[in-house]
């Protein structure tokens, strides 16, 4: 018969499949400090050498660091998703930048769309207060605070999603167009968007996702980043009229 005696785990397996469990839904972030060895410890509720025994087999799978003088951290596993090549590819080609909307598009609709469906009453209300922060913070414009809140509700809506592939993906993603390699989103937010029109366009995704609404928050979704494409179109066509037109008044002041 194919049944075989049960055995008890040990203690360091459980810590290392709770780590694991954590940074694999996201709760622990790429670049994360855990907290100190003995709190941590008490915390889990084991001996530090178990503790020690879990953290040295994730540190060798690849999962934490050790820096020095300052504790062990969640490792930067989010930056392995495209080669340092692939990167410089992007920044410098502008259909990368199309392709990566158009993806972003159908990724988040459907993010929105399972939200709605499968996320949480915590889930929806952890992106309502990022919503509402987002209102007091103002024009990300003008804010830091308010573009960084900004990332915060999509990626919290991937959260909701409960896909922990998509959410990684797009986490690296969202990294991406932080570091400014897809767009400059200072220059998408001031040059041909409105506050008013992106703060209606969250509002209405928020409000989708409240009410549970999975095709009409797919839609919102769609419907928002269909507005950032034609922003960057609009800015890409203004900046090339604006060098035509330099090269005219060079021209002209020449034959003076």
């Amino acid at each position: 018969m194919p049944f075989q005696k049960i055995q008890s785990e040990k203690l360091s397996a459980s810590v290392v499949r709770q780590i694991e469990q954590l940074i694999l839904r996201g709760i622990l972030s790429p670049g994360e400090r855990l907290p100190a060895e003995r709190e941590l410890a008490e915390r889990l509720g084991v001996s530090r050498p178990s503790l020690r025994d879990a953290i040295a087999e994730l540190q060798e799978g690849g999962l934490l660091t050790a820096r020095a003088g300052s504790g062990i951290f969640v490792a930067e596993v989010l930056g392995s998703a495209f080669s340092p090549a692939l990167i410089r590819l992007f920044a410098t080609h502008d259909e990368a930048v199309f392709d990566y909307l158009s993806f972003r598009r159908d990724m988040e609709g459907l993010a929105a769309e399972r939200a709605a469906q499968f996320g949480s009453d915590a889930d929806l209300e952890v992106i309502q207060t990022i919503f509402d922060k987002m209102v007091a913070a103002g024009d990300p414009a003008l804010s830091d605070e308010a573009a960084s809140l900004d990332a915060q509700f999509h990626s919290a809506i991937m959260d909701a999603s409960h896909n922990v592939i998509m959410l990684h993906m797009m986490r690296s993603m969202f990294d991406l167009l932080h570091e400014g390699v897809f767009y400059n989103r200072r220059i998408m937010f001031s040059r041909h968007t409105t506050y008013e029109a992106l703060l209606g366009q969250h509002r209405a995704i928020n409000a989708a996702l409240q009410d549970r609404d999975p095709l009409r928050a797919r839609q919102a979704v769609e419907d928002h980043l269909d507005y950032v494409k034609q922003s960057l179109i609009d800015h890409q066509r203004s900046e090339r009229n604006a060098e035509i037109a330099k090269q005219r008044l060079d021209h002209e002041k020449q034959k003076s």
